[in-house]
């Protein structure tokens, strides 16, 4: 099973962002990072979720755990919907990888869980400001 951690970093006026993504398992052990430009946090999380997923993808179609520490990412991906229009085409995108694993499951984890991946972002973040 490989166990993708993903995380956003965002800061500044007007509001920018960057991803981390850490996966372990199955012999992988992935430290990624992407400065994704200009977006609201939330934005930014559910891109960290895509990529965690498409770097996944291309390592295994078995079993993965993606760990999170945004609720609005991982209760829109366990609920397969989302109100708000705005982070919609990206969750689509995220359950439609999801769906190509033999098993996909999310899990909300605290911070304090998902430093691996908060420091990819940060550090990337902090090299683009």
């Amino acid at each position: 099973m490989l166990e993708v951690f993903v995380d956003a970093a965002s800061a500044g006026t007007p509001q920018v962002s960057a991803v981390g993504v850490f996966i372990r398992g199955e012999g992988h052990l992935i430290h990624w990072s992407e400065y994704v430009g200009e977006m609201d946090n939330h934005t930014a999380e559910f891109t960290a979720l895509v990529k965690g997923l498409e770097l996944a993808k291309e390592l295994s179609s078995g079993m993965v755990s993606i760990k999170s520490d945004s609720k609005v990412t991982v209760d829109a991906f366990e609920k397969r919907s989302i109100k708000n229009p705005k982070f919609k085409p990206l969750l689509l995108q995220a359950l439609e990888i999801g769906d190509q694993f033999d098993y996909c499951f999310i899990k909300w984890i605290p911070d304090s869980q998902n430093r691996a991946a908060d420091a990819l972002a940060r550090t990337e973040l902090r090299a683009h400001k």
